[in-house]
C-alpha cells in the first residue's frame, strides 16, 4: 500500500485525503489544528462552491452538510454609476445550484471524517526542517498549506504572475438578519456589486456553526475608501465599518444589510495577498521533491469566487494523476506532469481573475450593457463562474464579443 503524506487541512488537501481513502492509499494529514480548536477559530474564507466541485464532494460521501445548507440559485450584477444609483441590475438562475458551508464547519467535520475512513491524523505544526525528517516515510508528500514557511519551498513562476503585490483589500462578515432581496425574494443568489474603481461587494448565502447565514465579502482597490482594515478591527467595529462602506456606497445592498448582525465574534476576516503562480515542485534541503496543491501553486484573487473550486478541481485532478501513476515513483516529472494537468482548467481561471481586478476594456463593458436586455448573455455570465474555461471563447477578444453580441440581437 503506497504511503502519501498530505501536510494542511484545507479544501483541497482533505478532499484529496478522504477521496484517497476510497483507492485504499494509506493516507496520513498533518493539521496545525483540532476540528474543536477549527470550529472555534476564525472563519478562513467565502469558499462558494459551484456545481462541478459540489458534485466531487459528493462523487466521495463529502456532501455532509447538503440538506442543511443554503441552495444559491443564481448569480446576479449590479454596477453603480455615477449618481449612486444602479446603472446595470441583472440576474440569472444557475442550471444547477451553489452552496457555501464555513470551512469552520467543513474541515473540522472532514478530518473527523478521515480517521472513521481509516486515514491517520497529526495534529502539529510543521516547518521544513520536521518535513526535511519526515518525506523519506512516504512515497508521496503534498504541501497543502498555503500559508507559513513550507509555501517558501515553491518559486514563484514570473511567467504566469503578472501581479507581485495584493492587488485588493479583503473584508468578510458573517452575518445573521439581512433581509431578502427584494427583487429575488425566492430565489436566494450570490450578488457581485461593483463601483467602478473602488470596490467590489458581493454577498453570498451560507451556512456556518450557527446554521445558514448571509456572508458579506469586500474587496476594495487599493488606497481607497474600503481600503481601512490595516487596524484589524473588533468585530464590533469590524461590522459597523462595513454598514457604513454599503450605506454610502452601495445603498441597496446597505438596505438589506441595516440590521445585520455578526455570527460570532469570530465571523470576521480581514487581509490580502498577491494573486500568484507558483512552481509545483519545492525541493526539501536533502534533496527530497515535494509537490504543492491548490493555493500552494495557483492563489487567485477571490474576487471571482474561484478559490474552493479550485482547490477542490485540483485534488480531483491530483486524484486522478496518483491513481494512474500505479506503482511508478512519484518523481519530479511526474509532479510537474500532475500540476500541468490541472493548469489546462486553472489557466483559465487565472487569466479571468486577473482581468476581472482591471478596469474593464470596451468590449467587456458592451457585454455587461448587453445582458441587462440579453438573458442568454447573462445566463453565460453566470454559468461561466462554475466553468470559466468559456470565457476563452468571447471575453478576451473584442471580435469574438461582437460576434457573439451580434448571434444575441439576431436571435432576439
Amino acid at each position: 500500500m503506497r504511503k502519501i503524506l498530505i501536510v494542511g487541512a484545507g479544501q483541497s488537501g482533505l478532499q484529496l485525503a478522504l477521496s484517497l481513502r476510497d483507492h485504499d492509499y494509506d493516507v496520513t494529514v498533518i493539521s496545525a489544528r483540532t476540528p474543536e480548536e477549527i470550529r472555534g477559530g476564525r472563519v478562513m474564507s467565502t469558499q462558494c462552491m459551484f456545481h462541478t466541485a459540489l458534485q466531487y464532494e459528493r462523487d466521495h460521501g463529502l456532501n455532509l452538510w447538503e440538506e442543511e445548507c443554503v441552495k444559491i440559485e443564481g448569480q446576479g450584477f449590479s454596477l453603480a454609476g455615477p449618481d449612486g444609483n444602479r446603472a446595470l441590475n441583472w440576474f440569472a438562475p444557475w442550471n444547477s445550484y451553489a452552496q457555501s458551508v464555513d470551512q469552520r464547519v467543513k474541515m473540522a467535520g472532514w478530518l473527523e471524517l478521515l480517521e472513521e475512513r481509516g486515514g491517520k491524523v497529526v495534529i502539529h505544526g510543521v516547518t521544513t526542517a520536521d518535513l526535511n525528517s519526515l518525506a523519506t516515510l512516504y512515497d508521496l508528500v503534498i504541501v497543502a498549506a498555503g500559508k507559513g514557511e513550507l509555501v517558501q519551498l515553491f518559486d514563484r513562476d514570473p511567467s504566469r504572475s503578472p501581479y507581485n503585490r495584493p492587488q485588493r483589500a479583503l473584508a468578510v462578515s458573517y452575518v445573521h438578519g439581512m433581509e431578502l432581496r427584494p427583487e429575488h425574494p425566492d430565489a436566494p443568489n450570490v450578488w457581485m456589486n461593483i463601483v467602478p474603481g473602488v470596490c467590489e461587494v458581493l454577498s453570498i448565502p451560507g451556512y456556518t456553526l450557527s446554521g445558514n447565514c448571509d456572508i458579506l465579502y469586500l474587496s476594495g482597490v487599493p488606497g481607497g475608501p474600503f481600503d481601512c482594515w490595516s487596524d484589524r478591527p473588533g468585530p464590533r467595529e469590524h461590522i459597523r465599518r462595513t454598514l457604513e462602506l454599503l450605506r454610502e456606497y452601495v445603498p441597496w445592498e446597505y438596505e438589506r444589510s441595516r440590521n445585520a448582525e455578526l455570527t460570532d465574534d469570530r465571523g470576521t476576516l480581514v487581509g490580502g495577498f498577491a494573486p500568484v503562480v507558483r512552481n509545483p515542485v519545492g525541493e526539501l534541503p536533502a534533496g527530497q521533491p515535494v509537490l504543492g496543491i491548490a493555493d500552494v501553486v495557483v492563489a487567485n484573487d477571490p474576487v471571482t469566487g474561484q478559490g474552493s473550486n479550485n482547490a477542490s478541481k485540483c485534488a480531483e485532478s491530483y486524484l486522478d494523476s496518483i491513481v494512474k501513476r500505479g506503482d511508478q515513483p512519484f518523481d519530479r516529472n511526474w509532479m510537474r506532469a500532475a500540476f500541468e494537468n490541472y493548469w489546462e482548467h486553472a489557466q483559465h481561471v487565472t487569466k479571468w481573475t486577473n482581468g476581472m481586478l482591471q478596469p474593464p476594456p470596451p468590449h467587456v463593458q458592451e457585454f455587461l450593457g448587453a445582458a441587462q436586455t440579453h438573458p442568454a448573455a447573462a445566463k453565460r455570465f453566470a454559468e461561466g463562474v462554475n466553468d470559466p474555461t468559456d470565457f476563452q471563447h468571447f471575453w478576451y477578444d473584442p471580435d469574438k464579443m461582437a460576434d457573439y453580441l451580434a448571434s444575441l440581437s439576431a436571435t432576439a
